[in-house]
């Protein structure tokens, strides 16, 4: 029992251990021409040797309860072979040759039969941290209703882009810290609104708040006076658009990135590349719009994939726009052609972007 329990605990550990591992593999992967260019490879090397060190010590402790479990099996062992023979020694008179040599022959088969009844217990044990895990995700809260037949909501909604935050508290899970508290906040119709703020201030928190990525504790969200929870979550997303600071980008050419749903024509295409002052490095590839974009956009710089991300905004329309820090990881110039892009082809749109730089926001409304 004391073997089990230690066992699960350090497997526990090794499993969780290799993680870190694992993600900074991949990250590596991923950033290699990032990690070149910055002379970062000494300090990747070094923050991966530590966490494979920090595996390497979870998986030295699990091997070393499997030797003191053999230690302690083969002790056991041989005391009850010591035990037999003297036991058959002092009754030699009364039992035949036959019999102590079949006692003793099975008494040497003891050792091996509690290793394998053991190490059969620990693997049992080992493999239940996967069901427990498995168990763990059964039990996870589902998100809302994709779809909600309760609300009917016309084709062009929402018309006007009215938001409104009314007492609206939320947490990221159970048992934690309020993120946001009693906001109240209104934001009409084709108003740009800036939030800015220091790190865990809640900036993104009203992100997700907004799409319904966390759920409200208190309080309601307003869209054009409707309340967001009593809507289906792709009534609402398929309604609003974000520019992320990490923009997504699909393995496939420039046409499935930037109209996935084969909505909209070539012309509408190009005048979203137009707006987007992408249409000119577009035009000079010999491709086009066939042009095929790596995962994760590894062949473009990085200030072209936010333009992707912004020109897929411009196709799509919504008549909300947000922002979270999408200019924060590109150079000024960049940054100046979205906010540009913003005051002219949103004009009309209501837009919160979430910054970091202070002129980014300045000629907001808010």
């Amino acid at each position: 029992k004391l073997h089990l329990n230690t066992f699960r605990q350090v497997r526990r550990l090794e499993s969780t251990g290799r993680s870190p591992v694992y993600s900074l593999f991949m990250e590596a992967i991923q950033g290699v021409s990032s990690i070149s260019a910055y002379g970062a490879k000494k300090d990747f090397i070094q923050a991966f040797e530590e966490k494979l060190d920090r595996c390497f010590v979870c998986t030295f402790n699990t091997n070393i309860c499997n030797r003191w479990l053999a230690f302690c099996l083969n002790t056991l062992g041989s005391t009850i072979i010591f035990v037999t023979t003297i036991l058959a020694i002092q009754n030699r008179d009364t039992m035949s040759p036959a019999v102590v040599g079949l006692i003793i022959t099975y008494s040497l088969s003891v050792t091996d039969a509690l290793k394998w009844f053991v190490r059969t217990n620990s693997e049992l044990e080992n493999k239940s941290i996967s069901i427990e895990r498995i168990d763990e995700y059964c039990h996870l809260k589902p998100e809302a209703p994709w779809d909600l037949c309760n609300q009917k909501l016309t084709n062009d909604w929402p018309q006007n882009g009215i938001i409104r935050f009314e007492d609206y508290s939320t947490r990221y899970r159970e048992n934690l810290d309020l993120v946001l508290k009693e906001i109240n906040l209104s934001i009409e119709a084709s108003e740009k609104v800036g939030i800015i703020g220091r790190t865990g201030a809640g900036k993104s928190s009203i992100t997700l708040a907004l799409f319904r990525v966390v759920e409200p504790v208190s309080g309601t969200i307003y869209i054009d006076d409707i309340d967001i929870t009593k809507i289906g979550l792709h009534n609402l997303r398929e309604k609003l658009t974000i520019i992320p600071q990490d923009p997504v980008l699909f393995t496939g050419n420039f046409r499935i990135n930037l109209d996935p749903n084969n909505e909209h024509s070539d012309d509408e295409i190009w005048k979203s590349l137009e707006k987007s002052y992408l249409k000119t490095f577009v035009s000079n590839l010999n491709e086009g719009l066939e042009y095929n974009i790596e995962e994760g956009g590894a062949n473009l710089s990085a200030g072209q994939r936010q333009l992707v991300c912004l020109a897929r905004a411009l196709l799509k329309n919504s008549k909300i726009l947000v922002l979270d820090e999408a200019t924060a990881s590109v150079d000024m110039e960049t940054d100046s052609l979205i906010q540009n892009t913003i005051r002219t082809a949103f004009a009309d749109r209501t837009v919160i972007t979430i910054a970091h730089r202070i002129n980014t926001v300045l000629d907001y409304d808010k």
